[in-house]
Formats: C-alpha cells, structure tokens, sequence
C-alpha cells in the first residue's frame, strides 16, 4: 500500500482515461483531468502531468505506464521501462509472453507466451511482425495464422465465467494475469525442451517483485533468465509474436460471443459497450452476464440503469 507518482505528457493522460473507462469517476478534484477507482487502486490524473496511484495495487497499476517521478532516467513516453535487459536481448532466442483483452468488457483475456530463435528473426521481420498496436485486425490475424505453424507457443484463454468466478472470490486481474503467463511460459519451455532460451521477456503489468508476490506458493515458478519490460513488443519480435497470437485469439473468441448473443459485440468498455450490453440484458436477462461480460467493470451498472429506462 502507498503512492506511487508519474509525470507523463496530456497525450499519455488521454489514452489511461480511456483505458479506466470502465472505472471513471464522476468526481475530479481542481485541476484533475481524469479520476478512477478499479478494485485495487484509485487513480488520479492532473493537467500538470502528474499521476498518482493509490491502494494495494497502486505500484503495478503505475508500472503499466513508466516510472515513478522520482526516478531517474527519461519519460515513459522516450523509451521502454525495464530492468537489467541483457545489451543484446533483441538478438536473442527468447520467449516472450503478453497478454490481450484486460481492458474489453466483453469478452476473455488470452495469455500467449512464444518462442523465438535468433534464426527466425528475418523471417517474423518479413511476415511483418511488430507491435500490433499499429496493426489493424484483420492484418495482425494474417500474420499470426502463419506464426501459429512454425513459432513453439502457449495459448490459455481465460473465458469470462472463469474470470468473474476467481475476481470475484478475491482475485485481483493483476494475479490472474502472473498466473497466466508463468503457466503459458512453463508451458513453452516444456514444449523446447531439452532446448532452453537465452531469456524470458514478460511484457511488463507489475513490478517484479509484485509479480512474483501474485504467484507465491504456487508450483513451478518460472524465474531463471525472467526479465520485465513495458513496451516489450518494440524490444523483441518474441513478444510481439505472442501479442499478435494472443489478438487472433481473442478475436476469434469475441466474434463467437457476438454470434451467441445475436449481434455484433463492440470490443473496448466505453459507452457503446454500455449500449451493447443493456441490448443484451432486455434480450437474454442479468442471468446471462457473466457468460459475457467481466462483471467489475463499472459498464455492468451503467447497463442495469440503462436496460432498466427502455
């Protein structure tokens, strides 16, 4: 439990409002441009550039963006946040791992870990892997039907009757996501071995130490050659391989949810996902929520209310 502060540019502030959509206050002091509280954490952004997270989860919410005010080195915004990376990892055999669909309300999260020998680097660079960020779907889903044949890869799917049942027994998002990506890693280098990769690189969600913390007396941690970093997509094509499988994946789940619910589902958690899920509920009831939807999201009471007007 604490503080942690960022300073981080307008723009930057702009895209964490839109990510704590589902979470966003009706409440914003003097001089913020946004307020949010999410389970483990409340989190306040001020024109001034500073952002301040606090609660139980408040350093791994923070880690997301960059690093805290007081620390040395450049912005979030100038480079990637990382501890200790090996001065050659981007040439490197490694598996990488990340993660989608954290911040949609419809639909589940999909951990995918992959990997990547320094041999096939050339070849990912020419199927046009890169941060998919700057792909459009229907790219990125090429690209990884091809991957799919060649690239060693964990999927798991964490459906959203699964996830509403471990978050709702207590379960922060931030340990599901360390328990999926440490079982999708174990899984990869069981699939290499006797073969071993010269790193891990885990697309950076928490400190290290919170990581692990989230993953305290489980079996089989993976911790030799672990390494953190946020923007990891832009440090090897390892990560961005399994971001680009993961997306594919979900897709491919999202586009089922919308055929059983009869319409197409919109994917984030802003006010259009609130229309799509009041449709929902006057269609199929607050029974079938869960099977949908990740219920703690604040767009769950924002249907209610507006299933209820119509």
């Amino acid at each position: 439990m604490g503080n942690t502060v960022l300073t981080t540019s307008l723009s930057e502030i702009k895209k964490m409002e839109a990510h704590y959509s589902p979470f966003l206050s009706p409440k914003v002091p003097a001089g913020g441009v946004f307020a949010a509280k999410t389970p483990g954490c409340a989190i306040t952004a001020y024109k001034s550039g500073k952002v301040l997270f606090q609660g139980r989860d408040g350093e791994s919410e923070a880690a997301k963006w960059g690093q805290p005010s007081s620390s040395a080195g450049p912005s979030p915004k100038q480079q990637p946040i990382s501890a200790k990376l090996p001065a050659q990892i981007s040439s490197m055999s490694i598996i990488g791992s990340d993660e989608v669909g954290t911040g949609d309300y419809f639909g589940p999260i999909t951990v995918v870990a992959a990997y990547v020998k320094k041999q096939d680097l050339e070849l990912l660079k020419e199927l046009g892997v890169q941060d998919s960020k700057n792909l459009k779907d229907d790219k990125i889903i090429a690209i990884a039907k091809q991957l799919v044949e060649f690239v060693p890869y964990s999927l798991l799917t964490l459906h959203n009757q699964k996830y509403n049942q471990m978050q709702g027994s207590g379960m922060s998002q931030g340990k599901l996501k360390a328990l999926l990506h440490n079982q999708a890693i174990g899984h990869v280098l069981n699939k290499i071995a006797p073969e071993k990769p010269e790193a891990i690189l885990i697309d950076q969600f928490a400190k290290e130490e919170i990581y692990y913390s989230h993953l305290k007396g489980k079996q089989n941690i993976i911790r030799d050659n672990v390494y953190f970093s946020t923007k990891a997509e832009g440090i090897h094509l390892a990560v961005a391989a399994a971001s680009m499988i993961a997306r594919y994946a979900f897709v491919k789940h999202f586009e089922k949810l919308g055929e059983k619910a009869g319409f197409t589902l919109p994917k984030g958690a802003g006010s259009q996902v609130d229309l799509a899920a009041a449709r929902l509920i006057k269609s199929k009831g607050t029974g079938c929520l869960p099977e949908f939807v990740k219920l703690h999201f604040a767009n769950t009471n924002k249907a209610m209310r507006l299933a209820r007007k119509d």
